[in-house]
């Protein structure tokens, strides 16, 4: 169907028609005498130089159903014409004009709309007394709307001619367009709808590898007086393009084989865009590149192994970072940091960072090849830590070396391990030492990995291994911890977060291991309301390291304005504790009110949280989440 515009573009050329009439009139005015200059014109009135204050505006109200009512002031050549001419007023022949166009105009505006045979009627309301009207009024009574009665969506192309319809391939395709038709039958036509499910059934099929798919025919045929509207569609979805040759530019610091393998795709991989997009992703979270773009040109000729065109800018081998920054856990801190991207030449990132803290002094560093086979990065570390609590220092020392893998929805880690560490407290000092095989894996689905609002998040680590502690002690130990959090959407702009957290670690009774590998609650992501690791066993007023241990966690957020998306109020309220069996956890409860920012690099949560236990109110403030 094709809707036209002939009524709206006429009435517009002949109100551009009688402005330069207006703008002759004017001008020969000043040859003639005065006698010609009474009736000024918009485009006369701008000619002169000294204007007389003229009479009120023409005031246009439209009275029509409010769904439809800002499409007609906002293109409707009455009502537009009204604000232009605002101290103005207008000749009667154009405003005769103008008012016979309105009907026309409207009709074409409510078409798009799926309203074909509405009623439009224009009132003169009473004069001032110099002929033309000071309002008019605009009745517009739709009608009912037009619904789509039928859809028709074929297969048709060269490529179907090679293919039976009867195959299953074909069949699974058009079976899934037809599933995902926007506009299912019995809802309204819309101009916009229309255009919108054609555009979304062409990126649906080029999404999947149909890079060159095309409409060969789109047709509604519209019947005003059953108000129905018969959609035919054929569609040629195009060869299935399969990568070939990766095409990098940009290349002068790293190896292409880096490139290679961080697409992780070889040559008859159908050409999906969530492959393409996963493939950039990978290239700018590498930390290799700058800027990274990947391409695959849609000539149907190269569909059988069509070229991957990459496009990088390396970041700087060499970086630099210096920071300081303050933590609602730690306290105030200064940071340096150093990240060589091609250690000794070769295709090995190390990076060392170094913080000075109020509570907190911390060394970490890390060598680590570049994304090889199945991404996988062998990788060698080391950290030193001096912490602080209200009642204990834990200085620790750990040592690992194994290798990660970060696929696009799960990250795996494997590694060897050496923990050491010593506790002071005022009346006391332990230590402990422990050798450890593990296996973590995190786990993601969700709409948005930086601001997530639907899916699930999940962490899992095990371990085993052999400790000995200062009272010469020795054993095998067990660990186990789990983590996970939920994201829904309410309704009402409302967004629930939901998160439980349980670890548990199994030794001879008696044995103490590292105080790294063991747990306390409480902080920014565990317990609100309560201090950092200040939730654990306690003897004699000082605060443990417990071998058990279980939080939990509910938030209700949502926008505080339309105006403001990204500004968000939430409400919440955490539980937990940590103890040395689970029989012995006694959960605390913290709740509170938060902001939250929804930054580029994550959300800001600034939260005011009131600890039951403690019965006091804390402040909290963190970046980004955690998986």
């Amino acid at each position: 169907m094709r809707l036209r515009a002939t009524g709206r573009w006429l009435s517009r050329l002949l109100l551009l028609a009688a402005t330069l009439a207006g703008s002759g009139c004017a001008l020969l005015g000043g040859l003639a005498g005065p006698q010609a200059q009474r009736s000024p014109t918009l485009a006369g009135m701008a000619a002169t130089q000294e204007v007389a204050p003229g009479p009120p505006a023409l005031e246009v109200e439209i009275e029509a159903p409010a769904d439809l009512k800002p499409l007609l002031e906002r293109h409707l050549d009455l009502a537009r014409l009204a604000t232009l001419a605002r101290g103005e007023r207008l000749s009667e022949s154009e405003l005769s004009r103008l008012i016979d166009a309105a009907p026309r105009q409207a009709l074409e505006l409510l078409q798009t709309e799926g309203y074909f045979e509405p009623k439009v009627q224009v009132q003169r309301q009473p004069t001032s007394g110099q002929g033309v009207p000071d309002r008019l009024r605009v009745q517009v009574q739709p009608g009912l709307r037009t619904l789509v009665s039928q859809v028709d969506l074929t297969l048709a192309g060269p490529t179907m001619e090679q293919v039976s319809p009867s195959t299953p391939t074909a069949q699974q395709m058009l079976q899934g367009l037809r599933q995902f038709w926007p506009m299912k039958v019995g809802t309204p036509f819309r101009n916009p709808a229309w255009s919108d499910a054609k555009s979304a059934t062409l990126a649906r099929m080029r999404a999947s590898g149909h890079l060159a798919t095309a409409w060969q025919h789109t047709e509604a045929d519209i019947d005003p007086a059953e108000r129905q509207a018969r959609l035919q569609l054929c569609l040629d979805p195009g060869p299935l393009f399969l990568s070939g040759e990766l095409q990098v530019e940009g290349l002068r610091l790293h190896d292409r084989v880096t490139v290679e393998h961080l697409a992780n795709f070889g040559p008859g991989t159908p050409l999906t865009e969530g492959l393409l997009l996963d493939f950039q992703d990978r290239l700018q979270k590498s930390g290799l590149f700058e800027r990274a773009s990947v391409a695959v040109e849609a000539s149907s000729d190269q569909a059988a192994a069509a070229p991957v065109s990459v496009q990088v800018e390396e970041t700087q081998r060499q970086q630099l970072v210096l920071g300081v920054g303050i933590s609602a856990n730690t306290g105030p801190r200064a940071t340096v940091e150093h990240i060589d991207r091609r250690l000794l030449g070769r295709a090995i990132t190390s990076r060392n960072k170094a913080e000075w803290g109020r509570d907190r002094q911390a060394w970490d560093g890390e060598v680590s090849t570049h994304p090889g086979p199945q991404l996988y990065r062998w990788l060698a570390g080391g950290t030193i830590e001096r912490l602080k609590t209200n009642t204990d220092v834990v200085l620790s020392q750990r040592l690992r070396a194994g290798r990660s893998q970060d696929a696009p929805r799960i990250e795996r880690f494997q590694f060897v391990e050496v923990d050491r560490s010593a506790r002071t407290t005022a009346s006391e000092r332990s230590s402990s030492v422990a050798v450890s095989a593990n296996q973590h894996w995190a786990w993601r689905d969700v709409d948005n990995p930086v601001l997530p609002t639907q899916g699930l998040t999940a962490s899992f680590q095990l371990g085993a291994g052999q400790a000995r502690d200062s009272t010469g002690l020795d054993g095998s130990f067990g660990r186990l911890w789990a983590r996970g959090t939920v994201y829904r959407p309410l309704g009402a702009g409302w967004h629930a977060q939901a998160r439980l957290e349980a670890g548990q670690i199994f030794t001879p009774a008696g044995l103490d291991v590292p105080d790294t590998l063991r747990f306390r609650a409480g902080g920014d992501d565990s317990v609100r309301g309560y201090a950092y690791r200040s939730l654990g066993p306690s003897s004699g007023g000082t605060v443990d390291s417990g071998k058990s241990v279980l939080t939990a966690s509910l938030e209700l957020a949502r926008p505080l304005s339309e105006h403001l998306p990204q500004f968000w109020g939430a409400l919440f309220i955490d539980a937990g504790q940590a103890a040395n069996r689970f029989s012995d956890l006694r959960p605390v409860v913290g709740s509170g009110i938060g902001l939250r920012w929804r930054s580029p690099v994550g959300p800001l949560r600034l939260d005011l949280a009131y600890g039951e236990a403690v019965r006091k109110a804390r402040l909290h403030f963190s970046v980004g989440i955690s998986f």
